[in-house]
This record gives structure tokens, sequence and C-alpha cells, in this order.
């Protein structure tokens, strides 16, 4: 596996697709996956036409997941594919998923990981059972100065975390624009396809994940305020959640899809015993942080006094900016690094493994159940993370690698 491209298929992301095209871009990007087969569309029509368009021999371009899975599976093992990209809206992830692994192929889902926490924690369990390995593309873990920030707070240079403050502020659904068929917002809105949430479910995991990568603080509960401020909408558009984690840490989420003028402002402040760092997404390449008794500092990416995960995640010297596509480019390396140990039966580095997993996934779901249950509700409460478990059997909770 090591002497030849890693060989992607793809579920979802046809041609007229925004997030199908950035995964593609992303896997090609280093030159080591080739995107070899894939079902596009439950449109027959438009996976052909996305297949053409990717050049693909018509023998692979598949009509359903089912076909590809069982087909792919009876290929020659220097044919078949070696994992799965899937990018399908959130009700089409667990059981494209679920089928891949359990005919022994590897699976990048796109976020959340499966419609509810119930699917989710089947796929963790199958995961396990399976031994594959599953990335979740939480793509701004994989901003190299998302990984410099991480470093500092997991090596204590600032001290003991206080306070943190998240937010991911977007205006695209101040207007129901969704009664005007736009695709993006069709299908967030919607409870059939997206779930218990739009707003939270769609940018707030984005929040919770994120803090949780660079801190590696666990969510112990959690008080929420959600609205739904455009007439007609079934699911919230904006949230605002107050975090308590189990080591005493207080924190503030805001996610909001109502914020007019608000591009994709994903931001994260951290304030610590002898510092504090802030981050902010629309200007990835910068790291401001600053020490107890030292005046202001900005990290750059491209740098050498970076740590070692954000000088891997860097492809360009100090001063050219990486950003968004490079950020998922990170995750399929990594990821398809772990796959090639797996496969070639030796432990993978932190390095290789350094993505998000199904347990992330599981714990974004608990999140978004949290959030649903608690913010609608009038009464001010709060809601353990640990009670949303508590209703549910066979908790899976072990690592898959």
């Amino acid at each position: 596996m090591t002497n030849r491209k890693i060989r992607m298929g793809m579920i979802g992301g046809s041609y007229d697709a925004f997030i199908g095209e950035v995964h593609r871009k992303a896997a090609r990007l280093d030159g080591r996956i080739d995107i070899v087969a894939g079902v596009f569309s439950s449109n027959p029509e438009k996976s052909k036409k996305t297949g053409e368009l990717l050049y693909l021999d018509s023998k692979r371009i598949y009509t359903n997941f089912e076909e590809m899975a069982e087909k792919e599976s009876k290929l020659p093992e220097n044919q078949r594919i070696d994992f799965v990209s899937i990018v399908t809206p959130n009700n089409m992830h667990f059981a494209p998923a679920k089928l891949f692994l359990e005919h022994g192929f590897h699976v990048v889902c796109e976020k959340p990981l499966a419609y509810n926490l119930e699917q989710g924690l089947e796929l963790q369990k199958i995961v396990k059972k399976t031994k594959k390995v599953f990335a979740l593309t939480h793509n701004y873990t994989g901003y190299p100065m998302v990984k410099q920030a991480r470093h500092i707070i997991r090596n204590n240079e600032l001290g003991k975390v206080l306070k943190l403050i998240v937010e991911y502020p977007q205006g695209w659904l101040i207007r129901t624009i969704e009664k005007d068929g736009h695709k993006q917002a069709l299908w967030r809105t919607d409870p059939k396809q997206s779930g218990i949430s739009c707003c939270i479910g769609d940018i707030g995991t984005h929040c919770e994940n994120l803090a949780s990568y660079i801190t590696g603080l666990e969510l112990e509960s959690i008080c929420a305020d959600l609205t739904i401020y455009m007439p007609g909408r079934k699911l919230d558009d904006d949230g605002n959640v107050l975090l308590r984690y189990k080591e005493g840490v207080k924190g503030i989420l805001q996610a909001s899809q109502i914020s007019f003028g608000e591009e994709n402002g994903l931001n994260i402040r951290i304030y610590c015993e002898k510092g504090r760092l802030f981050w902010k997404q629309e200007i990835p390449f910068y790291l401001y942080v600053q020490k107890e008794g030292t005046p202001l500092m900005i990290y750059s990416t491209g740098s050498n006094y970076l740590c070692d995960a954000a000088k891997r995640a860097t492809r360009l010297p100090a001063g050219h900016p990486e950003a968004f596509i490079e950020a998922f480019a990170n995750i399929y390396t990594n990821a398809v690094d772990t796959m090639i140990a797996v496969n070639e039966g030796r432990t993978p580095t932190d390095l290789e493994k350094d993505f998000p997993t199904v347990e992330d996934g599981v714990k974004g779901l608990a999140f978004v159940k949290a959030v649903v249950e608690n913010g609608f509700n009038d009464n001010v409460k709060w809601t353990k993370i640990a009670d949303i478990f508590k209703s549910l059997k066979n908790i899976a909770t072990d690592k898959h690698i």
C-alpha cells in the first residue's frame, strides 16, 4: 500500500454540490489519493455525469451505495477502493458508513457522525468490531495554527485553563432562502435530512469540537437557549450555550446563522492562569498568544518555531496563506497514513492519528441532543452530558485503534 496511490471511492458530492468538490480537491492535493469509484447522487443520471466529469471507468460509477459496496468488495485487492468518503446530508451517513465498514473498507465521513446519537453509538461499536479507520471531517482541526494552539495549551505553556469563549456567527440564513429552493438551505433546515438541529448541529458542533480538540477538556453539562427566528422554520437558526467542564473550566458557546453580514466567523479565545490565546478561522494563518509579562505575540504558519503537528500540516513557506482546502487535506493525509499503518500491522504515530474519530462524532451528537433538549425550555436549567446517555443502551467507549 505504501508504493502506490491510495484508491478512494465517494458517496455523494455530485457536480453541483459544494462540499463534495472540496473533499475531492483536498484528497488529491498531495498527489497520494486517486478517486476511482463512486455513487455521487441518488439521481442515477447526475451520478453518471459526475463520474464522467471525473473521468472514471463507467463500470465504477454506481447507482447506489449498496451496489458499490458489494461490487467493490468483490474486485481484486489491487483494484478495489481502499476507503470511501461519505459527503451526503446527515440522514445518509449511517447506512453507507455501516455497510462499507462491514465490507472491510476504511471510512472518511462528513460531520455530524450520523442522523442521531443512537446511530452514532451503533457506528462506534462497528468501528471497534471491524478495527477499521474512521475519520470524521471536522476540518477546522486541520489548520496548522489550531494545532499550535493545542500544543501550547496541552503543554501547559499558559498554565491552567480558566475560561473559554468559542463562537461561529453566520448570516446566510437571515432570510428563508430554503423556500426559494436554495440547495444548501433546503436540507439543513429539513428535520428529515438534518436531524434535530440546524444551527447547533451544523456549526455549533464545530465550536464544541474545536474547544475539545485544543484543550482536551471533557464537557460535563450545558445550559442552552435556542431560537427559531425565521417564520415557518422547524429547526433552530441561533443558539447560545453555557458550558461547564469536568476540570472546573467554564465556557460560552455562541452559534448563529442569522447574524446579519457575518460569513464564517468561527473563532476561539482561551484564558488561562498565565496567559491567553486567540484564533480566528477567517484569518487562519495567525495565532495570537500573550504570556504573563510579555506583549501580544503573533504565531504564523510556515515558521520554524512551530510544533511538529503544525509543521506537518503546512506545505508552504511563511507568508504564503494556506486555508480551508488544505485543512481538509490534512485530515485526509493523517487518516490515510493511519490506514497504511493499520494495513501494515504497525501502530500509527501520534502525528498520524491526529484527526477526528468516531468518538469525537459521538461526543458531538451527545452535545447536540443535550442542547436541543435543554435549549427550548423557558425554565433555566443545566443538563449533564452523562444523563443524555442514560436512556440509551449498548454504549461503546473504546478507541478504534
